[in-house]
């Protein structure tokens, strides 16, 4: 193997073409080798853009392909864990977008499938890799804003009406892990638990369905050890959010909306003392996440790095996700 990784990607999803496939084409240690997708006529122009050498029209020709020693799964929720296994026992590493899976279960399957394969697994969490994100969380740890009590997150945008109403959106599937709790919540459940540096013990929740069953609304709560709480708001139906907060006991943090993708954009944040209304705002020059994320993961595949998130953090993730779609679902306080 050459230290440029050669990546190949399952499916011409929106996340693949406009974000993951131009990150692997920059980065340092990583170069696209190919791409399949069901419809190749479709993905003439993301072929061309970012020189991809080859187009399968069949998912199997990637993981039997030779040369390539990491693949991509931006597919729909369903499919990440039989395309994860898959790619695992064709001895292919696995970069899988979020949620890892649709249920704690099968992500620990996952989990064993790369023990069994010798192959590394990471969910495609790419926020935790934004300069912004890491100086939040160092600022966290080192105790500047005091004893880390509250945090709230919200992920929430306005789908479509037409496409609200005809439920033929994957989102809106319940066979295929639909729900914006697993759609955008579990970008909220996630900034939590990294940035508390520990797992919740209780939730509580409350939602809105959609006819078919889904999740469209939906809001929750985490209790913490030492009476720390955390805030979880995920929508399909509301104005955008994209933002979290950090409250402590002497100050606070706080992101405008774009705390998950701010691009390539210089990146604010706002810190206050405990006794501000206004406080301070700090500027990160812009980055490309998407980019930090994936060769984070080829360094790890060259050995010349350990993997920051391995699989073990999405399980915890999921076993939360899991709790709190059964506490809206009962309206009881779940254990997690």
């Amino acid at each position: 193997m050459t230290n440029r990784i050669r990546w190949g990607v399952l499916g011409n999803a929106t996340i693949a073409r406009k974000c993951v496939i131009p990150a692997i084409q920059k980065s340092r240690n990583g170069r696209m080798h190919a791409l399949a997708t069901r419809s190749p006529g479709g993905a003439r122009e993301v072929v061309s853009e970012n020189k991809i050498p080859r187009v399968y029209d069949n998912y199997d020709a990637v993981l039997t392909d030779p040369q390539i020693d990491a693949v991509y799964i931006p597919l729909p929720n369903h499919l990440h864990h039989p395309w994860t296994m898959k790619a695992l026992s064709a001895g292919k590493h696995v970069l899988c977008e979020k949620p890892l899976a649709c249920n704690a279960g099968e992500a620990r399957e996952m989990l064993a499938g790369a023990a069994e394969s010798d192959r590394l697994l990471m969910e495609a969490f790419m926020y935790r890799f934004h300069p912004r994100s890491r100086r939040i969380k160092k600022i966290v740890d080192r105790g500047d804003i005091g004893n880390a009590c509250l945090v709230r997150t919200a992920f929430c945008f306005h789908m479509d009406e037409n496409i609200l109403q005809s439920g033929g959106n994957a989102r809106l599937k319940k066979d295929k892990g639909g729900g914006a709790l697993m759609d955008v919540g579990c970008y909220g459940v996630s900034v939590a638990r990294w940035l508390m540096g520990s797992e919740p013990i209780t939730v509580q929740a409350q939602a809105v369905y959609h006819p078919d069953g889904v999740d469209v609304h939906f809001a929750g709560t985490l209790r913490f050890a030492e009476g720390r709480l955390a805030v979880i708001e995920a929508s399909f139906v509301s104005a955008l959010q994209q933002t979290y907060s950090v409250v402590g006991s002497r100050g606070a943090l706080e992101l405008p909306n774009d705390a998950f993708v701010p691009w390539e954009k210089d990146a604010r944040y706002i810190q206050r003392r405990a006794d501000e209304e206004t406080g301070r705002q700090h500027l990160i020059p812009g980055a490309d996440e998407y980019q930090l994320m994936v060769e984070h993961f080829a360094d790890a595949v060259n050995g010349q790095a350990q993997l920051l998130y391995p699989a073990e953090d999405s399980i915890a993730n999921m076993r939360v996700l899991d709790a709190l779609a059964e506490a809206a679902r009962t309206g009881n306080t779940v254990t997690v």
